[in-house]
């Protein structure tokens, strides 16, 4: 048998465009787009490795034998090998089998036309373990969504890392141009003083990217190791703001104080970032924070938000105690405006299924009232003025000052002259 040293070794990436996902007569994901971008990135970028390497695309394919021999062929490299995979995800409806639709595709045809997706996890299952990973961005038809439901996530195979969004057949989509999810990775790529682990691309381009409500995020917080974190009080699960509008001091515990030990940097590799998940990201996302990496804490917060709202739902405690690590983040980052909004927004979420004068409701009116008296600009105060005066009205036992002090700067502001 020939031994292929490492120096021997060969790389290859795959870049299969299906069907495109249209709603409407709107296109959802254009793969065709997806693969043009992806295409003037780096071979070495993409695979994370200075090894020769062959590229192969599939575009426009509608024999789903032709894409099976390239993925075969793909699979056989002996060195780091990347899939990625845009379009549309249907179903044989006599089978119930997931496929990737490919140029053609119809729901009469798709036993024929289309590439089953077993086929690629039995392509892909006898290559060693940390030498692939399967990048997909898709959206699934309404034949194939129920069935994604019911599996609650896209394996591809135990071997490869998979990483992606799955969007449901209902989201609007941006036309024919690169999906967001895809352009956020790329983004990451090319930005990135050094080339940043896979997980770490996926989390950031997740956090960065406009993903439609419920899209599937892969890998799940279950395939992470753990569920998405179990609830916990507001106070020990944020630091909410240092001080009130007038004056005095809030003495809640800032996230990650009683921790023994802080969670490593995102830019380490997948399987310590994956620990530091498991663990819990609460400590991890509060060091970034302090330690001014707020672009990277907010994007962080935002994939475990997403998490928990696929997990348990938009309005349960476990989404709604994200949105607040996500709005204290905002207010350390000096991004007030988004604070006020998002604590504003925990506020009447908690209202819907709490009493009114819960701790939780007044700590979530407080912060928005903090943010809210930090904002300069006078749009942005009016803007958000109404809002936060319709909380802060729902609250019966609010200190009636903190209505005044609201209602005092909205009047003001009104009665100035305009300075645009």
């Amino acid at each position: 048998m020939h031994i292929i040293g490492p120096t021997q070794q060969r790389g290859h990436v795959l870049l299969v465009a299906g069907d495109a996902a249209v709603r409407r007569r709107t296109v959802q994901v254009a793969p065709s787009a997806n693969l043009a971008a992806l295409g003037v990135v780096p071979v070495s970028a993409l695979l994370n490795s200075g090894v020769p390497s062959d590229t192969t695309y599939l575009d426009g394919v509608r024999d789903p034998n032709t894409a099976l021999t390239r993925l075969r062929t793909a699979a056989a490299t002996p060195g780091p090998l990347l899939v990625y995979l845009s379009g549309r995800l249907t179903v044989d409806r006599r089978s119930r089998r997931l496929h990737l639709a490919l140029a053609g595709t119809t729901d009469a045809s798709v036993r024929y036309t289309a590439l089953p997706w077993e086929w690629l996890g039995a392509e892909l299952g006898a290559r060693p373990p940390g030498l692939t990973t399967v990048l997909l961005d898709l959206a699934a038809d309404k034949a194939a969504w129920p069935l994604l439901q019911e599996y609650g996530s896209l394996p591809a195979s135990p071997s490869a890392e998979v990483y992606g969004v799955v969007s449901p057949p209902g989201f609007a989509g941006g036309g024919n141009v690169v999906s967001s999810y895809t352009r956020h990775w790329i983004d990451q790529l090319r930005s990135s003083p050094s080339r940043p682990a896979n997980l770490q691309l996926h989390v950031l381009a997740v956090g960065a990217a406009a993903l439609p409500p419920g899209a599937l995020v892969l890998p799940t917080a279950r395939e992470l190791g753990a569920p998405a974190p179990a609830p916990a009080p507001v106070a020990a699960a944020v630091p909410v703001p240092g001080r009130t509008a007038d004056g005095a001091s809030h003495q809640a515990v800032p996230v990650g104080q009683r921790e023994a030990a802080l969670g490593p940097r995102p830019a380490a590799t997948a399987t310590a970032a994956v620990t530091a998940a498991v663990q819990d990201p609460r400590p991890h996302i509060h060091s970034l924070a302090t330690s001014g990496r707020h672009l990277e804490a907010a994007t962080l917060a935002r994939a475990w938000e997403q998490h928990a709202l696929q997990t348990y739902g938009f309005t349960s405690p476990e989404t709604v105690q994200w949105v607040e690590i996500r709005a204290d983040l905002a207010r350390m980052a000096g991004d007030f405006r988004l604070a006020t909004r998002l604590w504003t927004g925990v506020g009447r979420t908690r209202l819907a299924y709490q009493p009114p004068d819960a701790a939780e409701v007044h700590a979530a009116a407080a912060g928005a009232l903090y943010c809210w008296t930090q904002l300069k600009d006078e749009a942005a105060v009016r803007d958000a003025g109404t809002e936060l005066m319709d909380l802060l009205r729902s609250l019966p036992s609010v200190d009636p000052k903190y209505l005044h002090l609201a209602q005092q700067r909205l009047e003001l502001l009104h009665r100035a002259p305009s300075h645009r």
